[in-house]
């Protein structure tokens, strides 16, 4: 006879690998059947469609009047010098909305996107080229980059923008690719239940991570509209979910983490089996582990970032009291 169950299994392992530049895989499990797609779905969407990225959304350049037009001494047309900076991806600095950025390049010259780069701006892709000047060229031209999630067409962009200015389609999203892969795993002797393998590819604007983040964030904050209807607290159930979580990922044993041979022996001759018990040190603490290297040290401090408990990660009260008590009680078995 079959179990009978009153809610559904929630998932309790989560990965995330980094598998490329502005590239990784993250996955989770298990999902009861069916309910790995409810999930994936949507969560892609809000990927590509929440994602928080720069562009430039106006231009404007001495002597030239609209799209169609031309710079004395400049080989490519301004039709051409706009698709090229389409293609420029920009980072607004100070966490500013928008900047307004002016220019002045004299030939004869090759313009990298790598030029574009002030104390307003970063540029992340710098070996583009923008525009090819001859001896006697002179372009002088100002952009206005703003902060912005999905696509805006440049005809809805006119009115908030400089009259003088032409105004641009605007591709904020700094998310390349978006996938998911659904794949069976066993559970209790239950082969149908389900993993989410997510791959997403940035343009370098945010992290991969940090588009998915976004994007919980996002789908948590539409939700939250039911959990006022119904009266449930959204945000306590994400905390404490949020706390199991952690806890099962502190309690993953050393010998599970891909240490090199050098630092898993310092680890084991310290007595310490499990990475919660490196979370509850501090750096000093861990550098004082007797053998444990420069080399080591790195390699524990970047797997315990990787892992989510990096420096600025703190434990609170009532995580740590549990993280202490099952960590005894899994050393005393």
């Amino acid at each position: 006879m079959n179990k009978i169950k009153v809610a559904p299994e929630v998932p309790n392992e989560v990965d995330i690998n980094e598998i490329g530049k502005n590239k990784a895989e993250i996955t989770a499990a298990p999902f009861e059947p069916g309910f790995a797609i409810t999930l994936a779905h949507p969560l892609r969407r809000l990927i590509l469609g929440s994602s928080i990225g720069f562009a430039p959304i106006s231009l404007k350049i001495d002597g030239v009047l609209h799209e169609f037009d031309s710079v004395r001494g400049m080989k490519e047309d301004i039709a051409v010098f706009i698709m090229n900076l389409k293609n420029i991806r920009f980072i607004i600095k100070d966490e500013l909305e928008r900047a307004v950025v002016n220019y002045s390049f004299s030939g004869p010259k090759e313009i990298k996107a790598s030029e574009l780069a002030n104390d307003q701006v970063e540029v992340i892709d710098g070996d583009l080229i923008l525009a090819t000047l001859n001896e006697d060229a002179e372009l002088n031209f100002t952009i206005e980059i703003a902060k912005g999630i999905g696509y805006v067409p440049s005809e809805d962009l006119i009115d908030s923008v400089d009259s003088e200015a032409i105004a641009l389609d605007a591709f904020f999203t700094p998310v390349r690719n978006a996938n998911y892969k659904i794949e069976n795993v066993l559970v209790d002797d239950n082969p149908n239940f389900e993993k989410i393998v997510f791959e997403i590819e940035t343009d370098g604007q945010i992290s991969p991570r940090d588009a998915f983040g976004n994007a919980l964030e996002t789908m948590n904050k539409q939700m939250n509209i039911f959990g006022q209807v119904f009266d449930i607290d959204l945000e306590a159930t994400k905390t404490k979910g949020k706390s199991e979580s952690a806890l099962k990922t502190l309690l993953i044993p050393i010998d599970m983490l891909g240490f090199s041979a050098r630092s898993s022996n310092s680890l084991e001759r310290a007595g310490i089996k499990f990475i919660g018990e490196l979370v509850l040190m501090s750096e000093n603490e861990i550098k004082s582990i007797k053998n444990l290297g420069k080399k080591s040290l790195d390699e524990i401090m970047h797997t315990l970032d990787s892992h989510g408990f990096g420096k600025d990660y703190e434990l609170d009260g009532k995580l740590r009291a549990d993280l202490i008590e099952k960590i005894k009680q899994l050393k005393n078995n």
